[in-house]
């Protein structure tokens, strides 16, 4: 059993109403046991004082949309996040071939063009002369381009139709461009991950991966896409003691984007586990990442619908209602949202006893009107205030007439919970700068994207804490500092200003500093 701890002398933020104003803290047997005044001193007299020193406690925070069964394997792969030409590309993926030689497909990952200015196409790959099927995923995971012969590997040719939910991309002769959409490709996500799910291997990643975010006051991720290989693993790493971390795992297909597996849905439900490993909601899709389905007007003037929608939301979500599951549906656009919130209606007028805890993860796009109704229907909001950097940076100065981008403020006022969440590897994964961005609203740019949409800081915090506890049915367990729970802390050094966002000091989890 852990020592009897009693963390006080400095601010305390419990998350909890009937604890607050809390000056100390006691933690035994990896639990809270007490949270009250400095007389508690009294009454656990052995307990070794953590001296907060002026700085201030509050739970572990827990990142609600976190890929991190992908992101642990990414350092294994080529990482071409800062490659910029061709010949930087050539010495990677070379490198990466050598690297990997037993591997099916030559993988690479973090592919940025925007940030880069690297354009690809399957003749780009082609000219390596590299005699394995080659795949670049973008940073996003929402598209790749591959070679010839991965496409030849896929079966992908001049009269391949598109998917659905996806996009083959082609040249001005109908032959495939390499470049793969959405959907279209899920398969050679899967394809080329086959030889890297080694167990053991995986194993050692995850910890890895998650040692890293534990650095971040992170001590407890909702995997947004567990495919059965990674669930494996997980319950393996559990069984013998080994996760650094809890996990939520949100049951999903093998490739990805697929959203649900039909089979997943005969296994455990949600809400199985423990606090170190437990089922969440089934994972989703209503509309893709890099083409959101989008119904928008700027000055009385409608254009054209953009994006995918992905087809079939409604049936896989009564599929996954009627089996005691509770669902994730990613939606950015606006019209994703909307088939988002059809289903869940429909969800709810056929199994009227069903939870009304439906997660929307992103809710990027959204009207007023629309946020509403996610209130109504008892709908938690999954956002990523670290995509103020990135997409506040594409859209600044582009006002439509209804919808709003990242509408943060507009859900906290109607009442929408908010769960605070990175989508790493896909955005950044540390909680306290991205708090800061959807504070300030500053974008990557240096501008300010709809101020109004600001969230204050300590609001962010309880995003990242008792709203994500909420968001994935573990409040009972983690979230805020009240007794009983488990002792999942972490300390922070400096001012809780957006402006000059504190930095984390120390982190805890059942009760013993990690880091």
């Amino acid at each position: 059993m852990s020592a009897t701890r009693l963390f006080t002398g400095g601010s305390i933020l419990t998350m909890d109403p009937a604890c607050a104003g809390a000056e100390a803290v006691v933690v035994q047997g990896g639990r809270i046991a007490a949270v009250g005044g400095r007389d508690l001193a009294q009454r656990f007299p052995g307990a070794e004082v953590v001296e907060l020193a002026g700085r201030t406690l509050l739970p572990g925070l827990i990142d609600a949309h976190n890929h991190l069964s992908i992101a642990a394997l990414h350092p294994i792969w080529a990482d071409l996040a800062a490659v910029s030409s061709p010949e930087e590309l050539a010495t990677a993926l070379r490198a990466q071939a050598a690297r990997e030689p037993e591997a099916g497909w030559v993988r690479a990952a973090n592919w940025n063009e925007v940030e880069t200015g690297l354009l690809l196409d399957r003749h780009t790959l082609d000219d390596l002369g590299l005699e394995r099927p080659i795949v670049v995923a973008h940073y996003t995971l929402h598209q790749c381009v591959v070679s010839s012969r991965g496409l030849d590997a896929l079966g992908i040719g001049r009269s391949t139709p598109d998917p659905p939910g996806g996009m083959i991309v082609r040249e001005p002769d109908g032959s495939p461009s390499g470049l793969l959409v959405e959907r279209a490709w899920s398969e050679a996500h899967a394809r080329s991950m086959a030889g890297c799910r080694d167990p053991e291997r995986w194993a050692e990643l995850f910890a890895a991966r998650a040692r890293v975010l534990l650095r971040e006051g992170i001590t407890c991720v909702h995997d947004a896409a567990c495919g059965p290989s990674a669930e494996a693993v997980y319950r393996e790493m559990r069984r013998r003691g080994r996760l650094p971390l809890s996990v939520l795992v949100m049951p999903h297909a093998e490739g990805i984007l697929a959203g649900g597996e039909p089979a997943r849905l005969e296994g455990p439900p949600t809400g199985e586990g423990d606090e170190w490993l437990r089922v969440g909601p089934v994972k989703l899709f209503a509309d893709g990442g890099i083409a959101p389905a989008m119904d928008v007007s700027i000055g009385g003037v409608r254009g054209e619908p953009f994006g995918i929608a992905f087809p079939g939301l409604t049936e896989a979500v009564g599929a996954a209602v009627e089996r005691g599951f509770r669902v994730a549906v990613h939606a950015i656009g606006n019209v994703g949202l909307a088939h988002a919130l059809e289903a869940f209606a429909l969800a709810l007028r056929r199994h009227g006893d069903v939870e009304r805890r439906f997660r929307v993860e992103h809710a990027s796009l959204a009207s007023k009107a629309q946020i509403a109704e996610m209130a109504a229907l008892g709908a938690v909001a999954v956002v990523q205030p670290g995509f103020v950097e990135h997409i506040g940076r594409a859209v600044e100065g582009v006002p439509f007439d209804e919808e709003i981008w990242l509408p943060f403020g507009e859900l906290l006022r109607c009442g929408v919970p908010l769960a605070g969440s990175s989508d790493d590897p896909c955005a950044p994964h540390r909680p306290l700068p991205c708090a800061a961005r959807g504070t300030t609203r500053r974008t990557g740019s240096g501008g300010i994207l709809t101020p109004e949409q600001s969230v204050p800081f300590e609001d962010w915090l309880r995003a990242y804490t008792i709203g994500a506890a909420w968001a994935g049915g573990q409040e009972g367990e983690r979230g805020s500092l009240t007794p009983g729970k488990r002792a999942d802390l972490v300390v922070l050094e400096g001012a809780l200003a957006a402006e000059t966002p504190p930095r984390v000091a120390q982190t805890w989890v059942a009760g013993e500093r990690v880091v």
